[in-house]
């Protein structure tokens, strides 16, 4: 199980109530299981984000075959408005 960080920006971290915080998890699916648990509106808005982990966007891998690696930094980016 890897240990590590998750950031949230913009709704997510408005939803999540914090910028940051730790995580014990071995896949992206895991992580987001645990972050959103008694977190309704996070749930609401991780469905709708996209995913960087240490930079590297995840794309459509599914979440749960996303190995997270000791030190991972993994970014919840909602969808952003404007242009």
């Amino acid at each position: 199980m890897a240990m590590g960080k998750v950031r949230y920006w913009a709704a997510a971290k408005e939803a999540a109530g914090v910028a940051e915080e730790s995580f014990h998890a071995a896949t992206l699916g895991e992580l987001m299981t645990q972050i959103t648990e008694n977190r309704p509106e996070l749930a609401r808005v991780v469905t709708r984000s996209s995913f960087l982990i240490d930079g590297s966007p995840v794309g459509k891998r599914p979440h749960d075959e996303v190995i997270l690696g000791d030190g991972a930094t993994v970014e919840v980016l909602p969808p952003f408005a404007g242009g």
